[in-house]
C-alpha cells in the first residue's frame, strides 16, 4: 500500500541504511511474492537520504529525498520507470506527543503531497518493549501521472493510516518488530483533459501487518 493505493499483495522489503551524524542515506526494496499488480512494484528499488537539523530540544527539521526505481515498468502502457521527490518535514514533540507536518513534490509526475503525522510511545516495561503508534493522513495532486500522454493525465486523492507496532531487542544490536495497521485510499480519481473523471479502483481499505529484523552494526 502506498499513499491509499494498494501496489502488490505479501511481500519481502529489504532495506539498507547508513547514518552518520544527522545525515541518512539509504535503498529500500520491494519484491511482492503473490496477488501482483500488473505495471505497478515489481520490483521497485528506493534509493533515500535526508538530513536533520535541530532547531530546539522539541523541533527539528529534515530536508530529504526519495528516488522511486521500478525497472520493469511498462512505458508503453504509461508507467514511469522512475520519478524522484525531494521532500521536508518538521517534527515537533510535546509532553511525548510527536507532531508532523510533511511536503512532498514529484518532479516527474509535478505535483505535491501534503501530509501530517502524529505519533506516540507507550512503554511496557515488563515485556521489556513499547508500543509505538502513528496516525497519518494526507491528500496530493499529481498532474503527469502517465508518462507520454496527451492531454496529461492527472491524479488526485487522499489517505489516512492508523497502526501500532512493538519492538522486541533480541540481542545488543538486533531487534524484531511487529506491527498492524489499517490504510485506506478515498476520492482517488484519474482525469484527462475535459474527459469526465475515472475512480481509481486501486484505491483501497486494507490491514497490513508487517514483521521485521533488524541488525546495526
Amino acid at each position: 500500500m502506498f499513499r491509499g493505493v494498494r501496489l502488490g499483495g505479501p511481500s519481502f522489503e529489504p532495506s539498507v541504511e547508513v547514518d552518520s551524524g544527522a545525515l541518512a542515506i539509504g535503498v529500500w526494496a520491494n519484491f511482492p511474492m503473490a496477488d501482483k499488480v500488473v505495471g505497478q512494484s515489481d520490483p521497485e528499488y528506493d534509493i533515500y537520504g535526508s538530513y536533520t537539523v535541530t532547531i530546539n530540544d522539541a523541533t527539528t527539521l529534515v530536508p530529504g529525498f526519495t528516488w522511486y526505481n521500478y525497472p520493469r515498468a511498462d512505458e508503453g502502457a504509461g508507467f514511469y520507470k522512475m520519478t524522484f521527490e525531494p521532500s521536508l518535514a518538521l517534527n515537533y514533540t510535546i509532553s511525548g506527543f510527536k507532531i508532523t507536518p510533511k511536503l512532498y513534490y514529484d518532479a516527474v509526475l509535478k505535483g505535491a503531497t501534503y501530509e501530517v503525522s502524529g505519533a506516540f510511545v507507550v512503554p511496557i516495561k515488563d515485556a521489556g518493549t513499547e508500543l509505538d503508534f502513528i496516525a497519518t493522513a494526507g491528500t496530493f495532486k499529481w498532474t503527469d501521472a502517465f508518462e507520454s500522454t496527451t492531454p496529461p493525465v492527472k491524479n488526485y486523492g487522499t489517505y489516512w493510516l492508523v497502526g501500532v507496532s512493538a519492538p522486541f531487542q533480541l540481542t545488543k544490536n538486533s531487534k524484531l518488530t511487529v506491527g498492524v495497521a489499517y490504510t485506506q485510499g478515498t476520492d482517488n480519481y484519474f482525469k484527462q483533459g475535459g474527459a469526465p473523471k475515472v475512480e481509481n479502483t486501486a484505491a483501497v481499505g486494507r490491514g497490513v501487518v508487517t514483521v521485521a529484523y533488524a541488525i546495526t552494526f
